[in-house]
């Protein structure tokens, strides 16, 4: 339970599942209906069926969606720039994976290399859908897809994101400790 007292994220998925596809990783499973990865990946259209990947957000400037007619796309014209404004897109790419999820189909969120941008988007929809916190839905991401990296004008949206959702001062996820060594040092655990 989530310190909203709400479900938390799926306790079925229990190892990482990564299917390799390249030097920093292809394709991330990071819920049974989302997936993560660079932009390479958008562009197997075989791996996105063996998924059974319906919807791909395309979360870059750079790169142009392939529009086949068998999947749904959704472009998030950013760049990864820490002033870029991701985080007017949380609430639009969030509900568009849970509804997605609740067609029983699947997501791909991509971007160039599937550290930054995209992952900042997965991050969003699971506070969002499945009411965790940051710190516990970039963890979740983070076991899942090793090499993510949001760029830190995106964790001040993040963090600005949580609060939104949650509250100031309503999260129980973070806990101020002072060190033994050091007493007058706080550290977030």
């Amino acid at each position: 339970m989530s310190s909203r007292g709400h479900s938390t994220l799926p306790r079925t998925l229990m190892a990482p599942r990564m299917i390799s596809e390249g030097d920093i990783g292809g394709i991330a499973q990071i819920t049974s209906s989302l997936f993560l990865g660079r932009g390479s990946v958008a562009s197997n259209r075989h791996l996105l069926q063996a998924r059974g990947i319906t919807c791909i957000v395309n979360a870059t400037i750079e790169i142009p969606n392939f529009n086949w007619p068998q999947f749904e796309y959704v472009k998030v014209p950013l760049a990864d720039m820490p002033h870029a404004p991701i985080g007017l897109y949380f609430d639009t790419v969030a509900d568009k994976i849970h509804s997605v999820s609740r067609k029983h189909g699947a997501t791909l969120v991509h971007c160039a290399a599937g550290v930054s941008r995209s992952a900042t988007l997965c991050i969003a929809y699971l506070m969002k859908f499945h009411n965790v916190c940051l710190l516990e839905a970039y963890n979740w991401v983070k076991a899942r897809r090793p090499v993510i990296r949001p760029n830190v004008g995106f964790w001040r949206q993040l963090i600005d994101y949580e609060r939104q959702l949650f509250g100031k001062g309503n999260n129980k996820c973070y806990k101020i400790k002072k060190k033994k060594k050091n007493p007058g040092r706080l550290w977030l655990l």
